[in-house]
């Protein structure tokens, strides 16, 4: 609302005191001296519009009280006519600008709900003690008898529950609308928990015990309980929804609990809504810190979300270079690969097949460790196969084998759906697993059993089983598949695939057991866009 109009324009000024003098005189309607709904529309307002149409507010409220001065003025006299036309907004100005000035209610990083409640108070006293000067100054029938104190004191709460009831809604729904154009809300209002909550649930729900309360007879307790009760909805959306939740809420239970009066200033009532007055207050000092905490909570998990998508671009990162590495020595294998073709071919004739096949065989060799070293950095195969292949013929699968490890793999669920990142992460998760394994060498059997779950973010749950086998674990060839294990692990061990498992969202625990150990991951697909 503040600053819609242009400044010094006299057709803004009119539209203000215009719809404001039409919405002052709706309010007024429903406005009892217990339930002042008029003074929350004051201070919403007043908070809202900005201070160079305070002038305009007081006009339109002025000319809405005209009539009912010059109706009443030969019955209640000239003074009380006079007053009356003199709206209590302009009362109310000079300490909602105070509190605008110095202890703001609407901030930056939010609403300041203990200086809403401090400025109710003020309000709430300053204006009982108007209307109770201006009753002292009225014309009143003879015989009248004026209780001052109890009048004071229903005035004061209908001013304080007023302002509970509605001045936090307002700004809840301001706070939702400010900054969104109409095209946007639409979608905003569809998917907004404390509408859904407490529109289409919890009103229902209050309806059918209003319902319930206003079928008993009067005199029952039934209605008693049910008004006291219905403070319930503030917690509960308090708890949910911040200081939003307990405006909403409380908006709602004190509309209930007024439509449970059954008479105008029924005792019953009065003592139910000091008690949602209270309850609302509370709820609402309490909203804002849940508020609070749950900005602080969100704002950590943003930089949480921050910190792991950093965390796995560099890790793509660091895979990108190990991909390059790895293509510069399998272009360096086939490099020597020509290089002793060309050899064996000027010297097959000059020298003997025994010196051509002792050449041949370390050549071999040194081609065997560039691939193995190639394979180790990035698996060279990776682009041609998918990860449950990799898994079950890959160079993990083909090490165990030559040493004399039975080696089986069950894989299950779409894991050629899986992002490109979270497949390597997996089967690095594997070689590391099997590599940790292997370290004592008591290991004769080695399962691995991979899920791939499709269900929101796609995640992967690994499990790595070594069963300690030592009669067999003695015929493996230890020597030769340790250090071709390490070309294909960090050596890290547990902690490389807890720190893997943390960067992709996941999890990592072992669990050791007589028959053996038994190391279980759980992987999920990256949230930052690019990361996949």
């Amino acid at each position: 609302m503040e600053g819609g109009f242009t400044r010094g324009s006299w057709r803004s000024q009119l539209t203000v005191a215009v719809v404001y003098g039409v919405g002052v005189t709706l309010f007024r309607q429903f406005s009892i001296s217990h339930w002042l709904i008029l003074t929350g529309l004051h201070l919403a307002v007043l908070l809202l519009v900005d201070r160079r149409y305070w002038l305009a507010l007081v006009a339109g409220e002025a000319v809405s009280l005209a009539h009912l001065s010059l109706a009443c003025a030969d019955q209640m006299g000239t003074t009380w006519a006079v007053l009356n036309v003199l709206p209590s907004i302009v009362f109310m100005m000079p300490i909602v600008n105070l509190f605008r000035n110095r202890w703001p209610i609407l901030t930056r990083d939010g609403h300041n709900m203990g200086a809403l409640l401090a400025c109710a108070l003020l309000l709430a006293f300053l204006l009982a003690g108007y209307d109770t000067a201006m009753l002292a100054l009225t014309r009143l029938p003879p015989g009248y008898v004026v209780h001052y104190g109890e009048l004071a004191a229903r005035w004061w709460l209908g001013n304080f529950l007023g302002v509970l009831t509605l001045t936090p809604a307002i700004l809840c729904v301001h706070a939702f609308c400010k900054g969104h154009s109409w095209a946007s809300l639409g979608s905003r209002l569809a998917w907004n928990g404390l509408l859904i909550e407490g529109g289409m649930l919890l009103a229902p729900i209050l309806l059918l015990l209003v319902w319930i309360a206003l079928m008993a007879p009067e005199n029952e307790p039934l209605r008693q309980v049910v008004q006291i009760g219905l403070f319930i909805p503030v917690v509960w959306l308090t708890l949910r929804h911040g200081w939003q939740g307990a405006a909403i809420g409380g908006t709602m239970a004190s509309t209930a609990i007024t439509m449970l009066m059954p008479e105008r200033y029924d005792q019953h009532t009065l003592q139910a809504q000091v008690f949602i007055a209270f309850a609302i207050s509370t709820m609402l000092l309490l909203g804002e810190r849940i508020a609070v905490l749950r900005h602080r909570t969100e704002t950590e998990r943003q930089d949480l979300r921050m910190a792991l998508a950093l965390a796995q671009r560099n890790m793509q990162s660091g895979e990108t270079q190990l991909l390059m590495a790895s293509r510069a020595i399998e272009q360096a294998r086939e490099t020597v690969n020509a290089g002793f073709a060309a050899m064996s071919a000027r010297l097959s004739h000059p020298q003997p097949g025994t010196s051509v096949t002792k050449y041949q065989r370390h050549a071999l060799i040194a081609q065997d460790q560039l691939y193995r070293l190639a394979d180790g950095l990035y698996p060279v195969a990776w682009g041609h196969r998918n990860l449950a292949t990799m898994i079950r013929e890959g160079a993990v699968a083909r090490m165990l084998d030559v040493a004399g490890i039975s080696y089986w793999s069950e894989l299950r669920g779409p894991c050629d759906g899986l992002p490109p990142a979270l497949r390597l992460a997996a089967y690095r998760v594997v070689c590391e697993s099997v590599g940790l394994l292997c370290r004592n060498r008591d290991i004769g059997r080695i399962n691995v059993y991979l899920r791939c779950r499709k269900y929101g973010r796609r995640s992967v749950v690994l499990h790595i089983e070594g069963d300690i086998d030592r009669v067999r674990a003695k015929k493996v060839q230890w020597d030769e598949l340790l250090p071709h294990m390490q070309q294909v692990t960090s050596g890290l061990g547990l902690q490389a695939i807890q720190d893997r498992a943390v960067t992709y969202g996941g999890s990592c625990r072992e669990k050791r057991r007589p028959s053996g150990r038994r190391i279980s991951v759980f992987l999920r697909e990256p949230e930052a866009p690019g990361n996949a």
